[in-house]
């Protein structure tokens, strides 16, 4: 069922990975001891190098060479800076009338918080349930790869949805904050199409999510309209300078896809020698659903590690760790929290892509 929303409620923030001040208060652990695996960010992020004093005193120009960088990096048609993908997914909703809106669950619940403020009728759908969804609702939101789990679907599956929605003026928007380390499993070439809109983001893959760069890819009709809303100034002076260089350096990207793969598996392996075998996951992180989620986060913060957890489901998210020394220590603490739970998760088993 369809659930409306409550657009005159008031809308606490909602919780995400990275906040090592509030967990450095609870547990007592200064920040510069915790190793933080909550928020999927590359640990080995582009280098940026040192920004030249003139761009911070002046203000953006549009008509720099950052839009024609997204195009190229991404291979698509049009590209609209704005301040992360953060900053899309609250103007879009307000883009359409009330409507009916089907987001895959479990996601990241700032696409549920930005369509239900925007007073859309909003449904949680599992994956299993999303090509009916395409049937019935006005707008369909994928993220993809899915976060937390780390599920997938297919370019083609992805098109017979839009062809659905399309028929009727609807929108796929496609999340692709994490696809990055895999770009041939991007909708971004079909960004051209009437209703297709790409979300990405230079926060993860390229680990400069304080930069605040990301970006819209869809027809130019509505980028006009989303611009319009946004208004001037969107991506600062230095966050532009410093992403048309990480997007144009290619060698750099190949060496990260390569270096992300393999530390994904790495980790797969280690936290599945603990009896947390991962029920899915993407080159960023690894996902854990466990009903002993909650134990778990605990042990393993007062060891200062700090995970991502999750209550529907029941579940902990696995960034990557930086160096030899936090690979060390995370076994070393996983070791010891497994130990406590007695093999919680040991029947677990790796949940295939929805479209592998």
């Amino acid at each position: 069922m369809f659930e409306p929303s409550c657009a005159e409620s008031v809308w606490p923030p909602l919780h995400h990975g990275g906040r090592l001040r509030e967990a450095s208060a609870r547990y007592g652990i200064a920040a510069g001891d915790w190793l933080d695996l909550s928020t999927g960010i590359n640990p080995h992020g582009w280098p940026a190098p040192p920004i030249p004093p003139s761009v911070w005193s002046r203000l953006p120009e549009d008509d720099d060479e950052l839009a024609n960088a997204a195009r190229e990096y991404y291979g698509a048609a049009s590209a609209l800076p704005v301040a992360g993908s953060q900053a899309a997914i609250q103007a879009l909703p307000f883009l359409r009338k009330p409507c009916r809106v089907a987001i895959l669950s479990p996601g990241y619940a700032e696409h549920d918080r930005a369509w239900r403020r925007a007073g859309h009728l909003v449904h949680s759908v599992p994956g299993g349930q999303v090509d009916g969804a395409a049937s019935t609702a006005d707008v369909l939101v994928l993220i993809h790869p899915n976060n937390p789990t780390g599920a997938r679907f297919s370019a083609t599956q992805m098109m017979a949805w839009h062809a659905r929605l399309s028929a009727r003026g609807g929108w796929l928007v496609v999340d692709e904050a994490f696809i990055d380390p895999a770009p041939e499993q991007s909708m971004a070439s079909h960004s051209t199409r009437e209703g297709v809109i790409v979300l990405r983001s230079l926060g993860k893959f390229f680990g400069l999510a304080g930069a605040r760069v990301g970006f819209v890819l869809a027809q130019d009709s509505l980028l006009q309209r989303l611009r319009a809303a946004l208004g001037p100034w969107c991506v600062a002076a230095p966050s532009r300078w410093i992403a048309i260089r990480a997007l144009r350096d290619h060698a750099w990207q190949e060496s990260a896809r390569t270096r992300l793969h393999a530390a994904s598996e790495r980790l797969a392996v280690l936290l599945s020698r603990h009896a947390l075998c991962p029920a899915g996951g993407c080159a960023l992180f690894q996902w854990v659903a466990t009903p002993h989620a909650d134990a778990l986060h605990e042990r393993l913060a007062r060891a200062g590690i700090l995970t991502r957890r999750f209550a529907d489901p029941l579940s902990l998210r696995f960034g990557l760790p930086a160096v030899e020394g936090h690979w060390a220590r995370l076994g070393t603490a996983l070791a010891s929290v497994s130990c406590g739970t007695g093999k919680a998760d040991g029947h677990s088993t790796r949940q295939l892509d929805p479209e592998a």
